[in-house]
């Protein structure tokens, strides 16, 4: 029998070894934004080296990564609807703080991207330099406040599965 991540512990299941689940997709989604962000680091790096074809194949890197990642969003979200955050006291409207700034500046990252990128590959280096400015440090941020996103839903302040629930997990993990 396989065993594969489902929800708050490990459930066996025929078939599922190495396979993503539906439930897994979150992880993926904050593996692929922190992808994302170490290639924007790396990218950042070659070209203040002066390294542009090693800078270049970062940067489309972290544009595929980007676009898997909203692909995946998009499925999950479809699918299943949004996660209620479960977090109490002084943590709460610091989440909702990041979470709005984050999602007010990925609605408008995408064409700065794809603008900054084009600008790049028709070698208007200049324009691309002057757009570049703003788009690395606010697609740096969405990358990050991402995968804190996913954190803080997903596993600091996680819904606590019922006794019921942990009984069946339990039992399942056994049998």
């Amino acid at each position: 029998m396989a065993r594969c991540a489902q929800g708050e512990g490990n459930k066996y299941r025929e078939g599922t070894q190495g396979m993503i689940t539906f439930s897994d997709l979150p992880s993926l989604n904050a593996m692929l934004n922190a992808m994302a962000a170490i290639l924007l680091l790396v990218g950042r790096n070659y070209i203040k080296k002066g390294n542009r074809e090693k800078h270049r194949r970062c940067m489309l890197g972290a544009f595929g990564v980007s676009l898997l990642f909203l692909v995946s969003y998009l499925v999950y979200h479809y699918q299943h609807g949004s996660q209620p955050f479960q977090g109490t006291g002084w943590v709460r409207p610091l989440y909702f703080t990041i979470l709005l700034s984050h999602t007010v500046l990925a609605a408008g990252l995408a064409p700065l991207v794809i603008v900054t990128l084009r600008r790049a590959l028709r070698k208007e280096y200049e324009q691309h330099k002057r757009l570049a400015r703003w788009t690395y440090p606010i697609w740096l941020y969405v990358s990050i406040t991402g995968v804190v996103i996913y954190l803080m839903l997903y596993h600091f302040f996680a819904p606590q599965p019922t006794p019921l629930q942990s009984a069946v997990v339990l039992l399942s993990s056994v049998l």
